[in-house]
């Protein structure tokens, strides 16, 4: 019987058994036995403490588009700022080499949650829009569904962008958005169904996708929170009267909302009570009332919150206290806005008092969305370091901040220079709360407790693979990287092409040498591009890299 239950034994249990045997045996008896079952009571009390002890509370704050370099203690360039989020660094562990299991949004956050690569699901390596159904096959098991069985309470909290299945009007159509109309088939008064309630989470607040994909709207507990639809541009014009065209204007239609660079989004159905501006707030407001909620009336059992942001996505819609704060535009202060987030989360725990055994870890899903012209105009560079941007092969794309902070555990700040993969959270998370993990689930992921507990010497993984938004593969391996084909396999032009001729068909990068990519050593190491080769094949098809990787 799970720890959280035995304290969900209480005295009417008690007193129906009491009274029957207070009928049939004398009050020397009854006095012992009622003493007995009072023992087990205090053995469930002490249970349930020994549980909410144990286990730390798990909170997962997942920026969203945000690169390495944004962070300003990891880039000492950065003309971004996150005092908050160097609190963490200066507190806590640091990762120097963790990477996004890929390189956008839908695949890279269902590796997280999985411990799986996305490119063994059906969707492959695609993200999915705000009409799509769900990505995770009905029977998977994810991260909420693991500490759940370990006795958490569990909340989904932001962004989702996984799908689910939504009802429609006529029943049993796809549903979809007329691009002619920009109004969609969905009957908002519907719950939707295969969202986060239905793998792990016991609550959830969520928008369905990115804050610049349509519809606009909050679902709890797989409800709308408002289901009077408008269509967003009947609230907010498609320009401003000082709206200039910036390179980002080729993702929207003429009829979708354009104000600046950063500042657009596509036109759809919002509900009449949503605000695109308020939406990073509003998610930020639900995480915490799920913090102080469960500390008012669950506090016998630890809680994870996983907490998905909108920021610094586009819209870049900064809160007005951000605005012009910064020195990098409406993007820097957006960023000082997600830096925000972690301070209202960071200082929410610390008031309630239970800072000291919960774990903040901070992390984004895919690197920055930052091509090169922005470098040269901001003199600044979102994916520090590492060449190309989100969707990219190159390791700009999927190159993360991964900073946690544990108190009771990590008591002096450390860093850790080995790889590590936001599908090692999966297998991390089963060790912690020592369970088996099943043959079928957490396939790509490798446990990094020992780091958690100060062992930051010894590797988690001597392998990685990585897939970009248009399904280019690379494999890195001892100190190397080789990529499947020519090209950034993302958003940085030219996205594939062929060789020519005399030119190598892939690319292979010495990253101890070569961190940033510049020098395509391919045609020089043959049997190591070869055998690079094979073993991205091998662990593609096989499936488990942890047997792959003699784990």
């Amino acid at each position: 019987m799970p720890n959280a239950l035995i304290g969900k034994i209480n005295f009417s249990i008690f007193e129906k058994i009491w009274d029957g045997y207070f009928k049939h045996t004398n009050m020397k008896n009854s006095i012992l036995l009622f003493t007995g079952l009072c023992s087990i009571g205090a053995l469930g009390s002490c249970q349930q403490e020994e549980t909410k002890n144990k286990f730390p509370n798990i909170v997962i704050i997942f920026a969203d588009d945000m690169g390495y370099g944004d962070v300003s203690g990891l880039n000492p360039e950065a003309k971004t700022y996150t005092p908050a989020i160097d609190g963490l660094i200066e507190d806590g562990l640091t990762f120097t080499e963790a990477h996004a299991s890929a390189s956008v949004c839908t695949p890279s956050r269902y590796g997280l949650l999985t411990g799986r690569y996305a490119f063994r699901n059906k969707i492959k390596g695609g993200n999915v829009n705000g009409f799509g159904a769900s990505v995770f096959e009905k029977d998977r098991k994810t991260m909420a569904d693991l500490l759940n069985d370990a006795g958490y309470t569990t909340a989904c909290v932001g962004k989702w962008h996984l799908g689910f299945d939504w009802q429609t009007d006529p029943e049993g159509e796809e549903p979809s958005q007329s691009r002619e109309t920009n109004h969609s088939n969905v009957d908002f008064s519907k719950p939707i169904e295969y969202g986060p309630n239905f793998f792990g989470f016991d609550y959830s607040f969520i928008h369905p996708a990115s804050l610049d994909i349509p519809p606009y709207l909050f679902l709890e507990n797989q409800q709308a929170i408002d289901d009077e639809m408008v269509l967003s541009s009947d609230v907010y014009p498609l320009r401003l009267e000082d709206t200039e065209y910036a390179w980002d204007k080729k993702h929207s239609q003429e009829d979708d909302i354009y104000w600046d660079k950063g500042v657009w989004w596509r036109d759809g159905e919002m509900a009449e009570s949503f605000r695109i501006e308020d939406c990073m707030g509003d998610i930020v407001d639900a995480g915490i009332r799920f913090i102080e909620r469960h500390e008012s009336d669950e506090k016998d059992n630890p809680f994870f919150l996983y907490l998905p942001l909108t920021g610094p996505h586009t819209p870049w819609v900064p809160e007005d206290q951000f605005k012009g704060k910064s020195a990098v535009d409406t993007y820097g202060d957006f960023i000082l806005n997600i830096d925000h987030v972690v301070e209202r989360v960071d200082e929410k725990l610390e008031a309630l008092g239970v800072s000291e055994n919960t774990m903040l870890i901070f992390a984004s899903d895919n690197g920055g969305y930052w091509p090169e012209q922005e470098i040269a105009l901001q003199n600044h560079d979102s994916n520090y370091g590492r060449r190309g941007q989100k969707g990219d092969v190159w390791d700009g794309g999927h190159h993360e901040p991964l900073i946690i902070k544990w108190p009771s555990k990590i008591q002096t700040p450390a860093t850790y220079e080995h790889l590590v993969s936001f599908t090692d959270f999966y297998a991390t998370f089963a060790d912690l709360t020592g369970q088996e993990m099943e043959k079928d689930a957490g396939e790509d992921s490798f446990s990094f407790l020992h780091v958690l507990n100060g062992d930051t010497a010894k590797p988690v993984r001597n392998s990685m693979i990585h897939h970009s938004s248009a399904k280019m593969f690379a494999i890195r391996a001892d100190g190397w990287k080789y990529i499947d084909g020519l090209g950034s396999g993302g958003f940085t032009s030219p996205t594939r092409r062929k060789p020519e001729p005399g030119e190598p068909e892939g690319q292979l990068y010495n990253l101890d040498k070569d961190p940033g990519e510049s020098n395509n050593v391919y045609t020089k190491h043959q049997d190591l591009v070869k055998k690079l080769k094979e073993k991205l094949e091998q662990q593609k098809e096989q499936g488990y890299s942890r047997e792959i990787n003699g784990e």
